[in-house]
């Protein structure tokens, strides 16, 4: 839907709009959402709002938390800031409004492509796009004489010839964190081998196939070039490695990449090396080893009209215009009229143009996401095969999905 947007963007630079009016709110906000640069943004800009309080709590373990401070009367929180895959949470678990009625009244100026629509009704506001894809030392692989990878075997392959010339012991970084993000990695190297998660048509998972078996090979290959404690290195964790000159190659989220770039927590010989490139193929297959996303923000259902009001208003705000300078513009790719393509942005803008598939905004894949997360560990550590690791997985999704209503 935005995506097509987002690709025209890469060609040209949207004029800015005009200047938007004072932002007043008549009740309070209180956020939940991710840490990262632009939601920090984000936040910032929806603060700017005066007439009611404007909170936020920015944290990695977001996910773990905005459910639940959205489920009591009323809600801890008035808006979430999700992606694709976590609004369906919200949703399942009715925590969150239509806004629809909003849109009608107080945001006729959205642009139809940020507005998005699920099951017939707007669900989020969708506010920048993101994609994981390659970050890189080009002076390392200068150093080592071998060209950008273009592929996961291009990674191994680069990061032997870096072990052996003493550069470094580790230099895959992944963030290969034991929940989410390890889940996230396989759902993304999954993909690149071309697999499916589900039968067509329906809520049985079936991951335990050769694709399956084949991409926890790789993420184990992988793991052998990467530090002993990766099951614990989230993005920033395994940011923060780059950053220290010890990771020369990784998978990497573009929303990320401008901290990573700037000459803020690297030496100068660091940090003006790092560089952006597309996202990696695998196993000979042509769709990249990646995932499509978006990010956007929601409104609770358990708050008073008024602090409904109060939050569209304010996330609306958080999320225009006039939150993009030249401090903020490569923070994201932004889905926002004025928003200029910028460098650091290059690989997302490479993983739309190479047809990168979008995480499956399906009702039931946050079950299987779930269960992926808390069982391959085992495998990655040599303590069981892959296909226990996938059946294992199966399982835990099967249980989970029977209980929700989604299998009988």
């Amino acid at each position: 839907m935005f995506l097509k947007h987002a690709a025209l963007a890469s060609g040209l630079a949207l004029m800015a709009g005009t200047a938007l009016a004072e932002c007043e709110i008549p009740g309070n906000v209180s956020i939940v959402g991710n840490e990262f640069p632009a939601i920090h943004t984000v936040a910032k800009g929806a603060a700017m709002c005066t007439g009611g309080e404007v909170k936020a709590n920015l944290t990695a373990d977001h996910q773990k938390i905005n459910v639940a401070g959205m489920q009591g009367n009323p809600a801890e929180y008035s808006t979430a800031i999700i992606a694709n895959s976590s609004v369906v949470a919200l949703m399942n678990e009715d925590v969150i409004r239509p806004l629809d009625d909003l849109v009608a009244e107080y945001g006729q100026d959205i642009p139809k492509n940020q507005l998005i629509t699920i099951g017939g009704k707007i669900m989020a506001v969708a506010f920048m796009a993101n994609a994981q894809t390659l970050a890189y030392r080009k002076d390392v692989l200068e150093e080592v004489g071998v060209g950008v990878p273009a592929t996961y075997e291009d990674v191994l392959a680069a990061a032997e010839k870096i072990r052996a010339a003493g550069i470094s012991e580790y230099p895959v970084g992944g963030a290969y964190k034991a929940g989410w993000n390890l889940a996230e990695e396989f759902v993304n190297m999954y993909s690149g081998f071309g697999g499916e998660f589900f039968v067509p048509g329906s809520a049985e998972v079936a991951i335990n196939n050769e694709q399956g078996v084949a991409a926890l090979e790789m993420m184990k290959a992988l793991t052998a070039y990467m530090n002993p404690d990766f099951l614990t290195h989230d993005s920033n964790a395994t940011g923060a490695e780059m950053e220290a000159g010890n990771v020369m190659l990784m998978n990497m989220w573009g929303s990320r990449m401008g901290p990573l770039m700037d000459d803020e927590g690297a030496e100068e010989q660091v940090y003006s090396n790092i560089t952006v490139g597309p996202p990696l193929t695998v196993g000979g297959g042509t769709t990249p080893a990646s995932t499509l996303w978006w990010d956007g923000w929601t409104v609770a259902k358990n708050i008073s009209d008024e602090d409904a009001v109060a939050t569209f208003l304010a996330m609306k705000h958080g999320t225009s215009p006039a939150i993009l300078n030249d401090e903020t513009m490569g923070q994201a790719v932004w889905i926002i009229d004025g928003y200029k393509p910028a460098p650091v942005n290059d690989g997302v803008f490479a993983a739309i143009a190479a047809g990168t598939k979008s995480y499956p905004m399906l009702p039931y894949v946050g079950l299987l996401h779930t269960a992926i997360g808390d069982n391959l560990s085992d495998f990655l550590l040599g303590k069981e095969s892959a296909e226990q690791a996938l059946a294992d997985s199966e399982a835990a999704y099967t249980a989970a999905a029977k209980e929700k209503g989604f299998l009988k």
